[in-house]
């Protein structure tokens, strides 16, 4: 087939590999409107064009859990819906979905392989959008996955760091400064808690005095980041609502937060909607610290667990390789 080209006329390539980074959405108190992205671990896509006008897919890594119908998987799915907005229809594209992140994790699983897919068609395709300009396709990857197109964590995957989403209708996102050593760990403890699930559990209303304090976290959380005051971004990483309810489908949550918190660690909370944890902290070796005390309480009560420690993500999504 003829390679599409670029706006500039430069021919563009015909496969690449994209990886699209886990994130930690929420940060405690920023529920749906706060994200952060993280170097590991990842999602890798690699997509081919072909002329068949036809998505297909082949995935690995993910013990034979999500769905292989191209409509169903994310990956494929967003895809179609870029080729089908676009007008592309006569494109057909061979899709390989290298899943390497734990599924049901609250590390963002399923936006890592939207964005990743997104990337890859859109710089096939002649990087017709800009990263934001994706925005809108990648939710509606997580609608496709969990019911809800929420942006927090395709936000950060697609653009990197720290990201506020200030509204979802209509998507409004900002990416925020933040200091550049700060360090995540994040501990996944082997139990099943699906996104549609934890959402189920969420009290449908919030007391006022409840809200404001929400509300003054989130917004000291948000100059936290801005201003590289790490004082106050810890003492801002407070959930008043919504980490009561859902720590409770967490074994061990209160007694995993003490222990961060005793090695020094800013902030504890739920990474997206569990059961991942995390601990946002100034130094790798705390952050190790904290993983190694985590994940040896986990062993002890029975659970099995991953970790990973990493600095945020200022770059998001990246390319691997075209050909």
């Amino acid at each position: 087939m003829t390679s599409p080209s670029s706006p500039s006329g430069k021919s563009v390539p015909r496969q690449v590999t994209v990886r699209a980074p886990g994130t930690v959405a929420n940060i405690v108190c920023g529920y749906d409107v706060l994200g952060l992205a993280l170097h590991r671990p990842f999602d890798e896509v690699s997509v081919a064009l072909n002329d068949t006008g036809e998505v297909s897919l082949t995935v690995d890594g993910d013990r034979g859990m999500l769905p292989r119908d191209t409509e169903a998987n994310v990956a494929s799915a967003v895809i179609k819906r870029f080729l089908e907005q676009t007008g592309q229809t006569e494109i057909g594209a061979q899709v390989h979905l290298r899943k390497q992140m734990p599924l049901n994790s609250g590390m963002g699983s399923s936006s890592a392989s939207a964005v990743a897919a997104l990337i890859a068609i859109n710089h096939l395709t002649g990087n017709q959008f800009s990263r934001k300009e994706l925005l809108p396709l990648a939710t509606e990857g997580e609608r496709i996955a969990c019911g809800n197109a929420h942006a927090d964590n395709v936000a950060p995957a697609l653009l990197g760091g720290v990201v506020l989403v200030r509204s979802h209708t209509p998507l409004d996102v900002k990416k925020l400064p933040c200091p550049d050593h700060l360090q995540v760990a994040v501990v996944h403890p082997h139990i099943d808690v699906p996104t549609r699930e934890s959402r189920k559990i969420l009290k449908p209303r919030i007391p006022l005095p409840e809200a404001v304090t929400q509300w003054g976290n989130v917004a000291g959380l948000t100059a936290g980041f801005c201003t590289g005051d790490t004082a106050l971004i810890g003492r801002s990483m407070t959930d008043v609502i919504f980490e009561p309810v859902r720590s409770m489908l967490i074994p061990g949550f209160y007694d995993m937060k003490r222990i961060s918190q005793k090695c020094g660690a800013l902030g504890f909370g739920i990474s997206g909607s569990g059961p991942s944890v995390f601990a946002l902290c100034e130094s790798v070796e705390t952050a190790e610290a904290i993983t190694a005390q985590l994940t040896e309480f986990l062993r002890k009560a029975g659970i099995d667990s991953d970790a990973f420690v990493s600095g945020i993500n200022m770059n998001g999504a990246e390319v691997l390789s075209e050909g």
